[in-house]
């Protein structure tokens, strides 16, 4: 059979939509698109217009670009008619799409700058609101797309401009079909498929038509998920999971008062999710008001100019209480607030008049990032305030049983707090979707003996903070960035951060990196900001992320670190002020917060054509724990690691790097300067499985109870009484107290946590308790002080030698290795890896055709090897004999002569060129028939390059 020609799949299609409930038109050029809109914005507005009025429409409509004429479209135009009636006229619906007049025509022909003729166009009140180019099965859906990109230079913006009123584009080529938004900033990687709610794409045309082209649902795309993006000046459109998500959210609370929350994988567009969900929900009946919440440092410059552009003034970027209370109490539907104005204003009594009326209110709360600031306290207190609210929580690293924290409200996972997950878009969700780049990652450095023997310095009588903070190193490691800097950010094209241990060592690094710069080594513009707060005092500061197991920002006022540090952090600052001709200091919290601001928007706006590179770029940040989190700027493709992170924590860390811009930016970059090899496969391997466990599953109170009896008992047989501890005689009776005390401490914070607990249960009264940890406490702090004392220093002994010493790349390799891990797992762990490693496969483009194979190693071949290090051998053994298979199988189906047809594949996968026809008969027994060659010349073609993709792409490391 022969390709299906371009004008079938087009007249199909328009037979589709008529059945879907459009009016076929016939509008063949520029002149019947104006008379067509003229009688459908009569028909649409109940009104008769003259010519004249007419003619004011149209030049109402030609008026400004694409993005002022998305904004035109949603509003009215009126005029004066000669007797003195105002006319109002109306072009969309967006309160009830139904409403909305839908048409389809094809074939437009329109002249610009040269003819263009337009496959098929869907007309709404007569505009042209979705425009789809189609391309006949068998070519790539890429040129439909450069097609549209022609067509918006060429002659889009003739005749009124009427298609700059596009809102959607649409391209296919019958088996891929994809959507977009109309914008001059696109690539195509902007567009997406359409999927339905588990995240199954819809890629055939009939279906896509069927699913996303329904008036019903179209109409409610274009009023309710089409947005235009103040900052940029641009339109976005909602992906199918934000749009899922979205409703999923606008259904709760039409429908019930649980709360919920969203796991959309970092880097998939959270922020725009939650916006648009609040937008959606502050007008239903039942909502009194919608309160969007942000963590302070998330409030930059770009959210700001988004929720004003919405309503004016709507963000007040003080720190002053009152004004969010003016908004709570008055008629604002929509308010942004930080939670750390949240908590201030239930906190304090002097608010609770102008809020009391809306503790039994309907207050719909939509956390931004749910998992850094709701484990503290602030949470119970917003849901006690406010009785009858509704919660929502959106969050990329879901907290699980197995990397919850604990504190002193207990161990709590995310669904503890925030009721279901209302909607899931993982990380090889988003991979396989191509909505968020893969991560490159390089572990580069290790230790060398003086003899030339390499050690693992992760033992545990070495002092390992003394390796990592010593000054040869973090020089070698600066030196290591300026050498490689220009080959990771395409000669500066893209910049980085630089995740760092401690403040000490930022300031130790940038030091090092201002030196080097005025000895001419190199000249790179590089940055710092740390803020002032407990989260980043801690020497290591280390695994987790702001607010986890810490003080939390709105707990408490934030405060500034030693003098010296400040002092440091002003001439830093100094510098930037001369690098760029600004005036920011530490001197009070409002310029501090202007000079990250200025930080922030340097960085996000590098993606903006306006951009003054040379004058405006900021090529690294140095930073401890700021920007690792809910910072989006896509011209950052580059992480730098010196610090242990895990879990959550490492994801957020990483995806600074993985957002989507254009063809050249084809991976996220992460160099780590510590081994997080083991720390990046657990983290992987967790938030790519769907099937996590939520709940942390806690014993029964009775066995829990008879822990503490049985770690009592042996504390009594070590110290009979607190005051025994005083007679212990040695430094290993002292420990052995301590240990005895930490086993007998950790019964108790769990026993505390229960409702059951009372100290009348136990054979230990509290008293007492507490007089035995002050003596564990003072016993603790000598025997740390001792022991860090005695800790070996091998920096005479050891040289750090920078070179890269292992790459993964999240794809087919990396999944393989984490075979072996499989094979070594629990038998409780060993279902959720297993379907982590076959989500991972479904992730990556390049795997999808080998995913059935692999799984059948896995179920088959798997179990039956011993050893974990012939994993990959075996593995290699049976991808051959697959191979050898299928070759047979297609050679015997086709008649082809195995040995020819073998080689014919060896030279294409050599050379990649394509064979040629002739090329091909060669191996038949028979050559075909004139009528039939053809037909068989592309079929075995297309077996042979599904061969070649399936058993040969992808598969090397």
């Amino acid at each position: 059979m022969s390709h299906q020609p371009e004008a079938i799949l087009e007249n199909n299609l328009i037979h589709q939509l008529v059945g879907l409930g459009y009016d076929a038109v016939r509008v063949n050029d520029g002149e019947a698109l104006a008379t067509n809109l003229r009688s459908q914005l009569e028909a649409f507005n109940n009104a008769n217009y003259t010519e004249k009025e007419f003619d004011a429409v149209l030049n109402h409509l030609a008026k400004g670009n694409v993005f002022e004429k998305a904004k035109t479209l949603r509003d009215r135009f009126s005029f004066t008619r000669q007797d003195g009636e105002v006319v109002y006229v109306r072009f969309y619906d967006s309160e009830n799409w139904k409403n909305n007049r839908f048409q389809v025509t094809n074939q437009v022909q329109q002249e610009g700058s040269y003819l263009n003729r337009y496959d098929v166009t869907l007309l709404v009140n007569g505009l042209p609101l979705v425009q789809i180019e189609l391309k006949r099965r068998g070519l790539e859906i890429k040129e439909a797309f450069n097609q549209i990109n022609r067509y918006q230079k060429h002659s889009f913006w003739s005749n009124h401009g009427l298609f700059q009123y596009v809102q959607l584009f649409v391209i296919s080529n019958g088996v891929d079909t994809k959507y977009l938004a109309n914008n001059k900033l696109q690539s195509v990687k902007q567009t997406f498929y359409w999927a339905d709610k588990n995240n199954k794409n819809i890629t055939e045309l009939e279906d896509f038509a069927k699913a996303f082209l329904d008036p019903d649902h179209l109409g409610k795309m274009i009023a309710q998920y089409v947005v235009t993006n103040e900052a940029f000046k641009t339109m976005m459109v909602l992906r199918p999971y934000q749009y899922f998500a979205a409703e999923a959210i606008i259904n709760q609370v039409a429908t019930s008062n649980e709360n919920g929350y969203i796991w959309h994988t970092t880097g998939s567009g959270k922020t725009l999710t939650s916006f648009k969900a609040s937008q959606i929900v502050m007008d239903l009946p039942v909502v009194q008001k919608v309160v969007f919440v942000v963590d302070r440092k998330d409030l930059d410059y770009q959210t700001m100019k988004e929720f004003n552009a919405f309503k004016k003034d709507s963000v007040d970027v003080t720190d002053n209480t009152r004004s969010l209370v003016k908004q709570l109490s008055d008629d604002s539907k929509l308010v942004l607030t930080t939670i750390q104005k949240l908590n201030n204003a239930i906190s304090k009594a002097r608010y609770e008049k102008s809020l009391g009326h809306l503790q039994d209110k309907k207050v719909v709360f939509i956390f931004d990032e749910c998992h850094r600031s709701q484990f503290g306290e602030t949470h119970k207190k917003i849901t006690e305030y406010f009785k009858a609210s509704q919660l929502f929580g959106f969050t990329g690293t879901p907290i699980f049983a197995d990397n919850a924290s604990k504190n002193d409200l207990g161990k709590r996972t995310t669904k503890d707090l925030f009721g279901n997950c209302l909607h899931k878009y993982v990380i090889t969700d988003a991979i396989r979707d191509q909505n968020v780049l893969k991560f490159g990652i390089e572990y580069v450095g290790r230790y060398k003996q003086k003899g030339n023997t390499f050690i693992d310095i992760e033992v545990e009588d070495i002092d390992k903070k003394e390796v990592f903070d010593d000054p040869k190193r973090l020089e070698k490691i600066v030196d290591y960035i300026i050498a490689y800097h220009g080959q990771k950010t395409f000669s500066k094209e893209y910049s980085a951060l630089f995740a760092v241990s401690s403040i000490d060592n930022v300031i130790r690094y940038y030091e090092l990196f201002q030196k080097k710069k005025e000895e001419g080594r190199h000249n790179l513009r590089v940055a710092t900001i740390f803020t002032y707060g407990a989260n980043e005092e801690d020497e290591e500061a280390q695994d987790y992320l702001p607010g986890d197991e810490l003080p939390k920002a709105a707990e408490s006022e934030i405060k500034y670190l030693s003098g010296h540090t400040r002092d440091k952090l002003d001439a830093f600052i100094g510098d930037y002020n001369k690098m760029y001709n600004t005036k920011f200091s530490t001197k009070d919290a409002q310029q501090f917060e202007n000079y990250f601001k200025d930080i922030s928007k340097r960085l996000k706006e590098r993606e903006k054509t306006t951009f003054n590179d040379e004058k405006d770029r900021l090529d690294i940040v140095l930073v401890v724990n700021m920007m690792l989190t809910g910072f989006d700027a896509k011209k950052v493709n580059t992480l730098y690691v010196d610090k242990n992170l895990r879990q959550h924590g490492l994801i957020q860390a990483f995806s600074r790097t993985n957002r989507i811009l254009g063809e050249q930016k084809s991976q996220g970059n992460i160099l780590c300067f510590r081994n997080l090899k083991k720390a990046t496969d657990d983290a992987i391997t967790l938030f790519s499985n769907k099937d996590a466990i939520e709940t942390v599953v806690m014993p029964d109170y009775g066995v829990i109870a008879n822990k503490f009896d049985e770690a009592l008992k042996n504390l009594r047989d070590v110290v009979p009484t607190y005051k025994s501890v005083d007679d212990l005689p040695s430094e290993e009776e002292q420990s052995q107290f301590v240990q005895a005390f930490r086993r007998l401490m950790r019964s108790m914070n769990v026993l505390q946590s229960y409702t059951d607990f009372d100290w009348d249960d136990l054979t230990l009264d509290e008293q007492e308790y507490e007089d035995y940890k002050s003596k564990y406490l003072d016993l603790y702090d000598r025997i740390k002080q001792d022991r860090a004392k005695q800790k070996t220093s091998i920096l005479e002994d050891i040289d750090f030698e920078l070179e890269l010493i292992h790459r993964d790349e999240i794809n087919v390799a990396y999944i393989l290795k984490l075979l072996a891990k499989l094979k070594g797992a629990k038998t409780w762990e060993v279902k959720a890896q297993k379907k982590a490693i076959i989500d991972l496969l479904g992730g990556d483009l390049m795997l999808r055709s080998k995913r059935e194979l692999i799984e059948k190693f896995i179920e088959e071949n798997l179990p039956q090897i011993n050893d974990v290090d012939d994993i990959e051998d075996e593995f290699e053994r049976y991808w051959q004999e697959q191979k050898v298979l299928a070759l047979s199988k297609l050679c015997e189906e086709e008649n082809l002569d195995k040995g020819q047809f073998n080689a014919l594949i060896e030279s294409y996968i050599y050379s990649g060129q394509e064979p040629i026809r002739d090329e091909v008969f060669k191996c038949l027994d028979n050559r075909p028939s004139i009528l039939k060659a053809r037909e068989i010349g592309e079929r075995i073609l297309d077996k042979m390059k599904e061969f070649v993709s399936v058993f040969v792409q992808g598969l090397s490391a």
